[in-house]
């Protein structure tokens, strides 16, 4: 991983157990939620957003998580669209940030809703 993905996500953690108590340690795309859980959360991000927005709502909700360790190694091909560039890199920490903010400014009990 790059330098500044290990930087926004040990910072997007230490964000999220500010605001929620629940210490995150990876910001990885690989996650499994129970669907009525992931139903009432209500999600609105559909890009790079994503995982930031599901982790904080469940966090917020008090679900209880599971960090599992994933190896991380050198893609074999191609190039990546966010770290394969700087306008990549900025593009997705916007969309990630506005995630972070859009969540954190919302009501406490907006996850909880049935």
């Amino acid at each position: 991983m790059a330098w500044h993905q290990l930087l926004a996500g040990r910072l997007a953690g230490l964000c999220i157990a500010l605001l929620y108590g629940v210490r995150y340690t990876d910001m990885c795309a690989y996650r499994a939620i129970r669907r009525d859980s992931l139903e009432r959360f209500g999600m609105r991000e559909m890009t790079y957003g994503w995982s930031i927005e599901m982790q904080m709502r469940a966090a917020r909700s008090g679900l209880r998580t599971l960090e599992v360790p994933m190896p991380y190694r050198r893609r074999s091909g191609g190039r990546s669209k966010v770290v394969g560039s700087i306008r990549g890199s900025l593009r997705a920490g916007c969309r990630i940030i506005g995630a972070f903010l859009r969540v954190a400014a919302g009501r406490p009990d907006q996850s909880r809703a049935a």
